[in-house]
């Protein structure tokens, strides 16, 4: 990749199915790159879209020379497609934020003051979560902070993707190539200087949200087992707590039977004992399967993504020399 420009700033948007707001976020955000006194690069990532999102990006870079429209060959996910993103961003410092509006792109130039005093990563902290149901929030507050406690890298509480990473930063998580990527946590642990800037989230502008329950689930547990080694550290903890109470229960039982001469008895005991062991040890076993699955996807090495083709931002000169996966 081509040096970065020392007075540019690289915006990267991933887009997944997000026709209804493109149109509306694209005017908020170049209205605020017009205000700022750093020249501005809009890199859009088309992560594998099956409605009109790549043809109303390709309109949009023909209407603004700052916009490029880099284009995945398949759906590969919010995660690589920030990665894809920012591989090919070339400002001196790049914004991460989502084209549905929740994240105001007004709180830019609030990011890049702060960058400017010497901060390498400036994340926005949401203080208020708009449009979301009352079990929404309270899954994502326990999530943040479950992943704190367990987490070998303090994961900041209430913040998103949106943030502002240095050059630094960003050449930073490129050596970070891992098939399994959190992002938030992938942003923590590369370390350097960080720093919040508190925002009131709002409801989405248009559309429809991509993550359900469900994929919300398997990020958690993506997040949690891609920066800790706690739920295999529980399980033996519990396997050794149930085997220490089992060998109490033994001991009672053989002592009462010699003592007191009871005969053995307990059969629905035993059928909960047998069926309560069972199910730990499935747990245990599931648990030691997503850690065993993730060395398996990793150890085959193959390229974080593939890009069907990639339209640089005509008004700003340089970049990448070669599709970086």
């Amino acid at each position: 990749m081509s040096a970065p420009a020392a007075n540019l700033l690289s915006i990267v948007v991933p887009a997944y199915n997000e026709e209804a707001v493109l149109a509306m976020f694209h005017r908020r955000l170049a209205a605020v790159l017009d205000a700022l006194d750093m020249a501005g690069e809009i890199v859009y990532v088309n992560d594998g879209s099956d409605d009109g999102t790549l043809a109303m990006l390709y309109a949009l870079q023909q209407s603004d020379g700052r916009v490029a429209v880099l284009d995945l060959s398949r759906n590969y996910g919010k995660e690589i497609a920030l990665s894809a993103g920012l591989d090919h961003a070339r400002g001196a410092a790049v914004v991460v934020i989502d084209a549905d509006l929740q994240d105001p792109p007004e709180l830019i130039p609030a990011l890049v003051a702060r960058w400017r005093e010497g901060y390498d990563v400036v994340y926005a902290r949401r203080l208020e979560r708009e449009g979301e149901s009352f079990m929404k929030k309270t899954t994502a507050s326990i999530f943040y902070r479950l992943a704190r406690r367990m987490s070998q890298v303090e994961i900041p509480a209430d913040t998103g993707d949106f943030r502002l990473l240095s050059r630094r930063a960003v050449e930073a998580l490129g050596r970070l190539r891992e098939q399994h990527r959190f992002m938030k946590g992938l942003f923590a642990w590369i370390g350097y200087p960080q720093i919040a800037v508190p925002y009131r989230r709002a409801a989405r502008a248009g559309g429809r949200t991509k993550w359900n329950y469900w994929r919300l689930w398997n990020l958690a547990i993506e997040g949690i087992t891609s920066f800790s080694l706690a739920p295999l550290r529980l399980a033996t903890y519990f396997g050794l707590s149930v085997a220490g109470l089992a060998f109490l229960f033994a001991a009672w039982i053989i002592i009462k039977t010699l003592w007191l001469g009871e005969a053995v008895r307990g059969y629905p005991t035993i059928m909960v004992t047998l069926l309560f062991l069972g199910g730990t040890q499935l747990v245990a076993i599931g648990i030691l399967g997503e850690y065993v699955g993730r060395i398996f996807n990793e150890s085959k090495r193959r390229p974080l993504y593939f890009v069907q083709g990639y339209r640089p931002a005509p008004a700003v000169r340089g970049g990448p020399d070669e599709d970086l996966a």
